[in-house]
């Protein structure tokens, strides 16, 4: 139980510690008077007094700063009156208030000049090379056995290998080390895995940069990092310079408006001195990479500076096998799914579009809550990387029953055309994007690989995109046709105006007449961007191409419109399941072929 108020007051008596009530400074002189007072303890810097009782409590009393009234007082009442000297305590204070202010005064004047020499070591290191090192004892994890699908490619760098490892066979024959070597090829086949490679089985120092880190704001900054690169290369030699995407500092001289005199110009300039000039250059290995050879400079690509050009093309079927293999290592896959089948039903895919694939599939495959890859996972990865996301199914409509007619106009002359590419699926599911269905194809892996495509396999593309408005007005007449054909009449205007001013492939002979329709460097070809042709032959080529988009409207009417029982029978059969797969598909129209023949025959 807490002791009460008075008990505490006679404790605190006791201990000396009792504290008075603050009497006035009159009262104060009273009790001095009636010998109340035991003795006073002066602090003139405070203007007040400590007051001891003679019964031991003690309180504080304001004071004046220079009170003889109160020292005259005490000294006829004989107290004791002691003067506190506070000047120790002052000077203390002072001295540690100073020097905190010096402690922050040197530190902000520290801060600074941190700052300062860090601005100046940023201002002396804009000409230093920013390149990434990869020494030999370092671990690069990827090795030419993690690259697949670009064989040619590797034998091609393997050789380049074995030139710094073993320079001696190479030079006891005469044969020096190529300067440079140059990757091309589409964005996401390789190339830049391939300098992995070779930094993981060189065995020599690998120096690493894109091309975009020469060039910066400060004039004179790009060809200062290549020379700062070329010197470290130099001491460690022999090694490879590896650098990514070298277009945008190796592009066409004086394609600008003015002249040629730029940061960009600079670096090239060079760079084309420390690859072939005045200097020796032995044991240094320069490797580029880039998917635009057409905008390199003419004196960069010589030999002297790059001396091989390796193409990196898409993967053929093999390639793409084993390209899916290389990746399925470090993924469970269910052991149903045959990669080979998914190679041949992915052509034109990078190995950066595989990789995505399996990448997505196992996504797929972790939010089902799924152990293993499965070929619907690979399938349902496939979709949405060619087609978008899946949206809303759509509601039993006319519109559902429309887009069904579409996309069966696509798939049954798909399936009709022998030239055509084979079907792999028609379905209705919609997609991201406005798409409500779509009928999928496989392109011929043949023509893939050749490159050479024919006029027939064109006119059959063109016949196959019309499918779609040709099924509209079988079914349901000219005046109720959509714009859901809008992209197929761009593909087939593309593909008639090509067959006509690029390929010959019409009455207006063999002739080129324009070109790729690659964009140009301003200030260099744009005064020549006119067609190379009269208006007259404009025109004819206008009517050419119309009358192509014509004959391929006419050819899918006329596919179509003796088969119209079979086309609302296979509506009705994807409506009903939304999805038909190519090979069930062709069973259908073979089946329903074969009816209308022995029919025919019986009668």
């Amino acid at each position: 139980m807490p002791p009460s108020s008075g008990q505490r007051d006679s404790l605190l008596k006791d201990l000396g510690l009792a504290r008075a009530p603050q009497p006035s400074y009159s009262q104060l002189l009273d009790q001095l008077k009636a010998g109340k007072v035991k003795e006073l303890l002066l602090s003139p810097s405070n203007r007040e007094v400590s007051v001891t009782y003679a019964d031991g409590s003690r309180t504080r009393v304001p004071v004046f700063s220079n009170d003889q009234v109160l020292l005259r007082t005490a000294q006829e009442a004989r107290v004791p009156l002691t003067v506190r000297d506070d000047r120790q305590d002052q000077a203390t204070a002072s001295l540690v208030s100073n020097g905190l202010l010096l402690l922050l005064l040197f530190g902000g004047l520290a801060l600074l000049l941190r700052r300062s020499a860090q601005v100046a070591n940023r201002a002396m290191g804009f000409g230093r090379s920013k390149a990434r090192v990869a020494e030999p004892e370092a671990s690069v994890a990827v090795r030419f056995e993690d690259v697949a699908g670009i064989k040619e490619a590797k034998e091609e760098l393997q050789e380049v290998v074995t030139f710094l490892k073993e320079p001696e066979r190479f030079t006891a024959v005469g044969a020096r080390i190529p300067k440079g070597v140059l990757l091309v090829g589409p964005p996401g086949t390789g190339k830049t895995l391939l300098a992995k490679a070779i930094a993981g089985e060189a065995g020599v120092p690998f120096f690493s940069m894109a091309a975009s880190e020469f060039v910066e704001l400060f004039v004179g900054v790009g060809a200062s990092r290549v020379r700062d690169l070329f010197r470290q290369a130099k001491e460690k030699a022999p090694c490879i310079i590896f650098i990514d995407e070298i277009d945008a500092v190796g592009r066409q001289r004086g394609a600008g408006i003015g002249g040629g005199n730029d940061e960009r110009e600079q670096t090239l300039n060079q760079l084309l001195t420390e690859m072939d000039g005045f200097a020796e250059n032995s044991g240094v290995i320069l490797l580029a990479a880039t998917n635009r050879p057409d905008v390199l400079d003419a004196a960069l690509m010589r030999p002297g500076r790059f001396d091989r050009r390796i193409h990196v093309d898409l993967p053929d079927r093999k390639g793409r096998e084993e390209i899916l293999a290389v990746h399925a290592r470090s993924r469970p896959l269910d052991p149903e799914v045959c990669l080979a089948d998914w190679a041949s039903r992915t052509p034109g895919f990078s190995g950066a579009d595989l990789s995505n694939l399996l990448n997505e599939a196992a996504i797929l495959t972790a939010r089902r809550e799924r152990a293993s890859i499965d070929d619907l996972a690979i399938s349902d990865a496939l979709e949405r990387i060619t087609m978008g996301l899946t949206a809303a199914p759509l509601q039993d409509s006319a519109k559902k029953r429309l887009i069904a007619y579409h996309e069966i106009g696509h798939a049954l002359i798909t399936t009709l055309l022998p030239q055509a590419d084979d079907l792999d699926k028609v379905t209705l599911l919609p997609r991201a994007g406005g798409i409500g269905g779509f009928a999928r194809t496989m392109p011929d892996e043949e023509v893939l690989d050749s490159g050479l495509i024919s006029k027939a396999y064109l006119e059959a593309r063109m016949v196959m995109a019309m499918g779609g408005r040709a099924a509209e007005l079988v079914v349901f007449g000219p005046s109720e046709i959509t714009q859901g054909a809008s992209s197929d009449l761009e593909q087939v205007s593309r593909i008639a105006r090509e067959m006509v001013t690029r390929y010959g492939f019409s009455s207006l002979g063999p002739l080129s007449l324009e070109g790729d329709g690659a964009e140009v460097f301003l200030g260099r070809d744009w005064l020549r961007s006119e067609p190379h042709h009269s208006q007259k032959t404009g025109n004819r080529i206008d009517a050419q191409v119309q009358q192509l988009a014509r004959t391929a409207l006419n050819e899918a009417v006329a596919l179509l419109q003796p088969r119209r029982d079979l086309m609302d029978l296979l509506v009705n059969q994807l409506i009903e399941q939304e999805t038909i797969e190519g090979s069930a598909f062709r069973a259908l129209v073979e089946s329903f072929e074969q009816s209308q023949k022995t029919t025919v025959c019986s009668i």
